[in-house]
């Protein structure tokens, strides 16, 4: 695959009308560009920053068909999205594996209210299903999590979902969106759509590194924006309505000592009517998240005081040790496109399915849903674009197609196990260069290997350095945590382009 920057940004001339360009490379961007290539459409992806740089980079770290959802009778959402977690454990089982959770009890009544509902859970998962829950005793429980706050303890339930690396995902993504024949090009803006009779023709972009502009034809412009979706429908008609209201996610980030082992916690419900989480994550532990309300949309959200204080003080409830605002390693926020809320204040109240939407001048927007659910966005956005661009029908292949690094015993590579396949050519490097597999910081199991520039890693770099994925999500109390490193520190490059090595026949 060519991944000099300037031979791709070349493609972007050298086509004349590609078949399908989609706008945005977070998950649903990146899902629908596999689905396009995949059946062999010529397909172009363009995003404004870093891949998954937003929301898609920011989630809880899970693939699940959500408990919470089946409390607000949304049985079609939790069904969907437990079958498409199947199919990501079966399709890239380097990235996903089984969590086992816990929904501690202290009321008599918690413990068949909890049981008979992850019963359900596990009857919709059906074969697909990651284990089934049972009741725990008080002992069990605490067994399971020793740190867990035991004052009125009466047992728990545990129920089992599935856990990923969001950010590896999305690249792994857009490899397997190039090894199917896509064009993916990042930091590339689109800045308005082209229109031929009123009909929407294809899209103009500008690269950000020369200031560039390009016209590039499409029979089909996807909009797959996520948070920015209104944005790019006002450049179709200034008068569209808005369909997204934002909510804030945030989540923090401690040490594992505040809950050692392999369990998570499940509070299914907090003060504001959310789930809560607090997961084990690589030598750490994530607790989130919020769910707030936003008015302006950006690409770095910041978190606010009184979403840690929340954050701090759920945390307290169910831990021993009641964590301090000294013991947050660092924090990160995203904020989710809702669809169809209204403009209300209670989005913790609004689902999580996602929309299809065709505008009159023939844009394609997708939107909503979460990421467990990409593929079958994505299958059906390239269905009803397909028709309307009056493309050869064919039919869907991602079901079954692995993603790039797809390897059923990643595991054995230790560290190195989200990277799968790719994995001993990693290790071959460390081999012949020692000096790639020191650690980059004492506290962090993180190595950055650099071989001639090119970027061969994208572990999260230690305190006061982040990867790109995390760039401008770490702040505490408003003041940077980690800080972005000179580019002639960073280990990667400050923007990325991949195309394939040839273009399949149509």
């Amino acid at each position: 695959m060519a991944t000099d920057r300037s031979t791709v940004l070349q493609t972007l001339t050298d086509v004349d009308l590609w078949d399908v360009v989609v706008i945005g490379g977070g998950a649903t961007g990146l899902g629908v560009a596999i689905e396009a290539a995949s059946r062999g459409y010529q397909t172009l992806l363009l995003e404004q920053a870093d891949l998954a740089q937003a929301t898609s980079s920011r989630s809880t770290k899970l693939v699940h068909g959500g408990v919470r959802y089946l409390k607000q009778g949304n049985i079609s959402l939790v069904l969907e999205a437990l079958k498409e977690r199947g199919l990501l454990l079966q399709n890239a089982p380097h990235l996903v594996h089984n969590r086992a959770f816990v929904v501690p009890n202290y009321d008599w009544w918690e413990g068949p209210f909890y049981g008979v509902g992850l019963k359900l859970y596990d009857i919709l998962a059906g074969r697909q299903g990651f284990g089934r829950s049972k009741l725990l005793s008080r002992k069990k429980t605490r067994e399971m999590l020793p740190t867990l706050e035991s004052d009125g303890l009466v047992g728990g339930v545990v129920y089992y979902d599935g856990q990923f690396d969001d950010s590896r995902m999305a690249i792994n993504m857009a490899q397997t969106a190039v090894e199917q024949g896509a064009t993916v090009l990042n930091y590339c803006r689109v800045e308005g759509l082209l229109k031929t009779n009123d009909v929407v023709s294809g899209v103009l972009a500008r690269d950000a590194e020369t200031n560039q502009e390009y016209s590039i034809s499409a029979r089909t412009v996807i909009n797959a924006t996520g948070v920015f979706t209104d944005t790019v429908r006002r450049m179709d008609a200034l008068e569209a309505r808005p369909m997204i209201t934002a909510s804030q996610g945030v989540h923090i980030v401690l040490d594992r000592s505040f809950l050692p082992g392999d369990t998570a916690i499940m509070v299914p419900k907090t003060d504001d009517g959310r789930v809560l989480f607090a997961i084990p994550w690589r030598d750490r532990l994530i607790v989130g998240t919020t769910d707030t309300p936003v008015d302006e949309v950006t690409l770095e959200p910041i978190p606010k005081d009184e979403e840690i204080d929340f954050l701090l003080t759920h945390a307290g409830r169910y831990l021993v040790s009641d964590p301090t605002p000294a013991d947050v390693k660092s924090v990160f926020a995203g904020l989710r496109p809702l669809v169809g809320s209204g403009g209300g204040d209670d989005t913790a109240a609004v689902s999580r399915d996602h929309t299809l939407h065709i505008s009159s001048a023939g844009l394609v927007t997708i939107t909503g849903g979460k990421w467990t659910t990409y593929r079958k966005m994505a299958e059906e956005t390239v269905d009803q674009a397909a028709t309307l661009a009056d493309l050869e029908e064919r039919p869907s292949v991602t079901k079954q197609l692995s993603l790039h690094g797809y390897h059923q015993q990643a595991d054995t590579f230790g560290p190195l196990a989200p990277y799968g396949s790719d994995a001993p050519r990693i290790q071959a490097l460390m081999k012949e260069r020692p000096a790639l597999a020191e650690p980059l910081h004492p506290e962090r199991r993180v190595r950055a290997l650099r071989s001639s520039g090119r970027h061969v890693t994208r572990w999260r770099g230690p305190s006061r350095t982040c990867s790109p994925v995390a760039r401008g999500r770490c702040y505490w109390m408003r003041k940077p945590v980690w800080r972005w490193p000179r580019a002639s520190q960073r280990c990667w490059p400050t923007s990325w382009a991949i195309a394939p090595t040839g273009r399949r026949s149509r």
